[in-house]
Order: structure tokens, then sequence, then C-alpha cells
């Protein structure tokens, strides 16, 4: 069993991920398995997604100050940050507002 989600990057957070902006993923699942929160996605994609300086994605186990992360069009913020259980057919955008100059 799989739980399928989109991951999308912008406003420069692509060039973390190979500049691809959009990933179609696959999480494992199984019976009995601890739920996929977006505590435990973000090191998944942390290490499954990224090419490149992932401290400029994380910061611990959170996302980075300047990356605004929307769930489904909704601020995380307001859906749990870390502890929101994500669900299949999720679409999960990390936007970044940190531009260089």
């Amino acid at each position: 069993m799989t739980l399928n989600i989109t991951v999308e990057l912008s406003g420069g957070a692509e060039l973390l991920f190979d500049n691809k902006k959009k990933h179609v993923v696959n999480l494992p699942t199984k019976e009995g398995d601890v739920a996929w929160t977006l505590g435990r996605v973000l090191p998944w994609i942390r290490d499954n997604l990224l090419t490149e300086r992932p401290e400029l994605f994380m910061q611990g186990r959170s996302i980075r100050p300047g990356i605004l992360v929307l769930v489904n069009d909704t601020d995380w913020e307001i859906v749990g940050e870390l502890e929101y259980v994500v669900e299949n057919g999720d679409n999960i955008m990390f936007i970044s507002t940190l531009h260089g100059g």
C-alpha cells in the first residue's frame, strides 16, 4: 500500500531539488504503521528528493524560516504544522521567500 501525495516547490526552493518543481510521491504504508505526519514526511523529502544543501531547506526537525508551507493551498500553521496527518492525494507546496541580491 502507498500514500500518494504531490510535492511542489517554487520561489527558488526548486533549485535544491534538481530544479524540478513537481514531484509525485508514493510513501510506503502498511497496516499498523505509524501515520505519515508532516514531521515524518519532511525528513523523507530531505533524504529522498533533495539534491543539495539540506541546511537551506530544513532547520532541525522543521522547515527553515523563510519557506512557506501550504497543504492543499492552506498555510500549514492552520492545519497543525508537523503534527498534520498527511492524507492520500494531499498537495504539499514549499515556497521560498528568500531571495539573494
